[in-house]
């Protein structure tokens, strides 16, 4: 690891501060009012797009900053940490603008990723189904061709903000003429194609974004709507997976600090005896460390960042699972904490703090579990034998 990959830059610094000050202007005020008046974040959305915080990682010829994934994730986080964060960033921009900036023909990118940097078009992603969870081997969705055009057909389940969305990337499986086995491939299906429908989640999460499941009933999709190399779908697959974990790790580490930073202020102000509670240690040391578990999150999820954008993806595929499960035990472990340290008034409204317990659960099971993650590292990083 260099010295640039801990100590960070000036040009992030001046960024960090920049979308520190504009996420402050929202804050969690604006979110909670969103939500009871069951309306996604527009207003956060559409600003944030028009200043470029979307578009950073999308190249500048086609709209975007012509950063990377490093300068994505810190936007997020910024974001999370004012009680603002956009769940739509890790998909639209991050996985679907990526796989498409890396793997799209010309006429994809110039069609989409100046929409997907300010935030004009958004774009949802499709990979998980009902029956096949984890495991994406078992992905049904299947593709078949009916002359130069493509019929689509499958479910997905638990799709975010498809309502928000002018296409979903869907994960589809098409049959190789030489073997007949099923491999992998990105199609962009546009939500008003016949055959899409959606169908709302019941979902005990309140969140902005609202989750669907998805029928593809032999959609027609003409040949452009492939993306990539027909032949390289899991290698494109993963080029969107791996930014896709990065942010998870960077959304939950912004809600952590959040969380933290509110019942630090609390500590420092609460007194019951002749102190504030804050100079006790059974209340001190479990917000010490805390902090200490997202600092450390914070790190491996720059290094992940760093390591993607530097065009190592194995690597990256490494450091991002871990970044990921790092700072999703950090996010919940401080939520906790944070609503404890408040006590009756941590479970108020007025604090805003009891509905995280939910929402800092999300990134320790998507978009995989915690245990998966151990299962990626115990086999690849430490060489023990699968048990599937």
């Amino acid at each position: 690891m260099s010295a640039s990959d801990i100590v960070e830059s000036q040009e992030h610094q001046d960024l960090r501060a920049a979308v520190t000050a504009f996420a402050r202007s929202y804050g969690r005020d604006y979110l909670t009012r969103t939500l009871a008046a069951g309306e996604p974040p527009h207003e956060l959305w559409r600003e944030a797009g028009k200043l470029g915080y979307l578009g950073v990682s999308i190249p500048e010829e086609y709209g975007g900053g012509g950063g990377g994934i490093s300068e994505l994730a810190l936007v997020l986080e910024e974001l999370g940490a004012a009680g603002s964060p956009l769940l739509m960033m890790v998909v639209s921009p991050a996985i679907c603008a990526t796989v498409i900036a890396r793997f799209g023909t010309e006429a994809q990118k110039r069609a989409w990723l100046p929409g997907l940097a300010d935030g004009s078009r958004v774009m949802a992603f499709g990979i998980t189904e009902p029956d096949a969870g984890s495991n994406s081997h078992r992905i049904t969705t299947t593709a078949r061709r009916d002359g130069e055009d493509w019929l689509l057909t499958g479910r997905k389940v638990f799709i975010s903000g498809v309502d928000l969305a002018d296409a979903v990337l869907v994960v589809g499986r098409t049959a190789d003429a030489r073997s007949g086995r099923l491999k992998p491939c990105l199609f962009i299906v546009p939500t008003d194609a016949p055959g899409f429908t959606r169908r709302p989640l019941a979902m005990e999460l309140k969140a902005a974004e609202k989750q669907f499941e998805l029928t593809l009933d032999d959609v027609r999709l003409p040949a452009a709507a492939l993306v990539g190399d027909e032949d390289a779908g899991l290698l494109q697959l993963f080029a969107g997976l791996n930014p896709e974990r990065v942010m998870t790790a960077a959304f939950a580490i912004g809600m952590g600090r959040y969380a933290l930073g509110r019942a630090v202020a609390y500590a420092r102000e609460r007194t019951v005896w002749k102190t504030p509670i804050g100079a006790h240690q059974a209340i001190a040391h479990p917000l010490a460390q805390a902090h200490i578990e997202l600092e450390l999150a914070r790190l491996m999820t720059r290094r992940a960042a760093a390591l993607y954008d530097a065009g190592d993806d194995v690597g990256a595929g490494e450091a991002a699972n871990m970044a990921k499960y790092a700072a999703a035990e950090a996010c919940a472990h401080a939520v906790d904490q944070s609503v404890h340290t408040l006590g009756g008034n941590g479970l108020t409204e007025e604090f805003q703090l009891a509905s995280l317990l939910t929402a800092s659960r999300v990134a320790r099971i998507a978009p995989v579990s915690r245990e998966m993650i151990l299962n990626y590292v115990s086999h690849q990083t430490l060489g023990l034998p699968k048990s599937y």
